[in-house]
């Protein structure tokens, strides 16, 4: 009867996990091939420190980091801590004003 509970315990788990197996082959020749992207340097544009934060600012930071992507962080807003070296990340104060310019 012990073995019999074991067994049947075991069964559910056993078919789960067989219908998660892929095989890993087929699933890496159907993803897209990604482009490398631009690499953010942010020692350009720490001298926006201080400037208020816009539309047009945000598009010069761009530029002068060589950034691909934008991230605007409010005051008290949570962000991931990802690391995305193509991405700007800018935060500002409750007046619109640039505390903190980095990548990632």
């Amino acid at each position: 009867m012990r073995n019999l509970l074991s067994l049947a315990a075991t069964v559910p788990l056993a078919f789960t996990l067989a219908a998660c197996a892929t095989d890993g082959a087929a699933d890496m020749t159907e993803m897209p091939v990604r482009e490398p992207t631009g690499e953010c340097n942010a020692d350009p544009v720490q001298y926006h420190i201080g400037h208020t934060a816009s539309a047009g600012m945000g598009q010069a930071m761009l530029t002068e980091s060589g950034a691909r992507q934008l991230r605007w962080v409010p005051p008290r807003t949570a962000v991931t801590m990802d690391y995305r070296p193509d991405r700007l990340t800018v935060s500002y104060d409750d007046d619109l004003v640039i505390e903190r310019v980095s990548c990632g």
